[in-house]
């Protein structure tokens, strides 16, 4: 396993070994020993979320307050362009985002931490993501952050026009949004 540290130090690349030859491939897509190893934390997961969208399709930027969940996401088929953002009142990044391309191809995930929101677009035709939590979903907790805040100024790769859903449309902007202490 090789873990990288995107430009906000606390979120991870992992790209798993993987073994191929012939007939296909295969690789060990979580371990928890080799991953606290890798990165020294120690991840219980608790909810399996499986997300499949269309070209375009923006979900995010969610969070949940109160008990608030990390999470270790994947693309197993097609890609997504991954947006995390930085909502910790005391860190000096609050307020800032990274974005990494997860896709079926590169096999690659991404690490976020609790007090992190994330969204995605679909970069390709389709794309199916697999989300482990640490904690589970609670609707009263879950808020959203407004995917366009030009405060963010998030550089989404759209090819159209982006698909949202409307509890997404209602986000709040970063600048009235709950943060983490």
């Amino acid at each position: 396993m090789k873990v990288t540290p995107t430009a906000i130090p606390e979120v991870l690349i992992v790209e798993p070994r993987v073994y191929g030859d012939e007939r296909g491939f295969f690789y060990e897509s979580f371990n928890a020993r080799q991953f606290a190893e890798a990165t020294g934390r120690h991840a219980i997961f608790v909810q399996d979320d499986h997300i499949r969208s269309a070209r375009d399709v923006v979900r995010g930027l969610h969070y949940q307050v109160g008990v608030p969940q990390a999470k270790l996401v994947r693309a197993i088929a097609g890609a997504i362009f991954a947006v995390v953002v930085d909502l910790r009142k005391a860190s000096p990044f609050l307020g800032r985002w990274v974005a990494v391309e997860l896709s079926a191809e590169n096999r690659r995930q991404c690490w976020i931490p609790a007090g992190f929101a994330f969204g995605s677009v679909v970069v390709s035709d389709f794309a199916e993501c697999l989300v482990k939590s640490t904690d589970y979903w609670t609707p009263q907790n879950e808020r959203t952050i407004l995917w366009n805040d030009p405060a963010l100024a998030i550089e989404w790769p759209l090819r159209g026009t982006a698909v949202v859903s409307a509890k997404d449309n209602l986000g709040r902007a970063l600048a009235d949004a709950e943060l983490f202490a």
